[in-house]
């Protein structure tokens, strides 16, 4: 069997993993052992804080319709039931969009269910 050098096969793997690792510092962004570590930690964390951003932004959601209801003398928790017995049909994405640029509009919703 005929003798096959894999140099350029090598090479162009190495050059791919280290053109993934750009901006890292050390050895992250210059040795392929380090840098395909780094990559696969990456993408790790990439994944978990996609998932995490969804909680974080209902949260943000949660804070900015509180506050917004407060000012019209009821709590959060109230309000969100209010909703469901009302058979509002809005989300809280929504409504916390509502509470921070349009008050008045927002106002009229607390009204309709108070």
């Amino acid at each position: 069997m005929s003798r096959v050098k894999g140099g350029t096969t090598s090479s162009k793997r190495r050059k791919y993993i280290l053109r993934q690792t750009k901006g890292y510092r050390f050895g992250r962004s210059t040795k392929k052992r380090q840098a395909r570590e780094a990559i696969f930690h990456a993408g790790k964390y990439a994944f978990a804080h996609r998932k995490d951003k969804k909680a974080d932004m209902r949260a943000l959601w949660t804070v900015k319709i509180n506050a917004e209801v407060r000012k019209h003398g009821m709590s959060y928790s109230k309000f969100i039931a209010a909703l469901g017995k009302g058979k509002v049909k809005l989300d809280r994405k929504i409504l916390a969009l509502l509470a921070e640029n349009h008050p008045e509009t927002f106002a009229q919703v607390v009204k309709s269910v108070a």
